[in-house]
């Protein structure tokens, strides 16, 4: 299983969506995800409340350093006590403060999803709300862009008569097709090529910091690579294997 990407627009900015589901198999996916992002959008069923995972993904959200959370309350559609929904937004509030997220203070918007999906206009504009939400309350992201290019690794695919791809989101630096890139950490470091770059499905002749990709490497096997290694300019990393703490 692994985190699913999606990407879309707003009138201020494009978005590249991370989903972590919330069930406790998901957890892994969730922290690879989590590590890379500008902020998070927290789903809660509003049928429901908070529930363990909630728990888990605000304390996990809060450990791999997200800085922004916005809530988005699901399934209001489906209740009809205006207190219950009350009830279940300051139960999020307090959870987040909890982990010194500014619960008192961050966006809660009640919507319905599947509403949303049906061309209801009352929950259609509670998206909107959503993306406004981001737009304003999740600030612009500085990019290192000047820096040596690194990016770990998330995941790996095979393509048939093209080669290796890793995918993952720049960090810091750019990455342009043609480059020299080094695999880094886990096994041996080795060097190869960059011969394509691709995001979402479009071919780029570069992707840069903040950027989430995937880097088409010549002549590597698909298991000479794996998720948790990094790919980054040679020479700029030093894997080491002790530490002191």
């Amino acid at each position: 299983i692994n985190t699913s990407h999606v990407e879309y627009d707003t009138p201020n900015r494009h978005y590249a969506h991370v989903d972590c589901p919330g069930h406790a198999d998901y957890v892994k996916n969730m922290i690879t995800g989590a590590a890379q992002m500008d902020g998070g959008i927290l789903v809660v069923a509003a049928t429901d409340g908070p529930m363990p995972q909630t728990r888990e993904h605000i304390l996990l959200g809060r450990q791999v350093g997200i800085p922004y959370i916005i809530v988005f309350m699901n399934k209001c559609d489906m209740v009809d006590d205006e207190e219950l929904l009350e009830l279940v937004e300051m139960e999020v509030r307090e959870l987040l403060s909890e982990y010194d997220f500014p619960g008192d203070d961050l966006p809660v918007i009640q919507g319905s999803a599947l509403g949303a999906l049906n061309g209801e206009a009352q929950w259609e504009a509670k998206i909107i709300e959503l993306a406004e939400a981001l737009d304003s309350y999740i600030p612009e992201p500085e990019r290192a862009v000047d820096m040596a290019f690194l990016m770990p690794i998330e995941d790996v695919f095979s393509i048939q008569g093209r080669g290796t791809v890793v995918t993952g989101r720049i960090e810091r630096g750019i990455l342009k097709v043609g480059d020299e890139v080094a695999i880094v950490g886990i096994k041996d470091t080795v060097k190869t090529t960059c011969t394509g770059v691709e995001m979402f499905r479009k071919l780029l002749d570069e992707g840069r910091a903040g950027e989430n990709v995937g880097a088409l490497l010549r002549g590597t096997k698909r298991e000479e690579v794996e998720r948790g290694q990094v790919l980054a300019k040679p020479g700029s990393i030093t894997p080491h294997t002790k530490f002191e703490s």
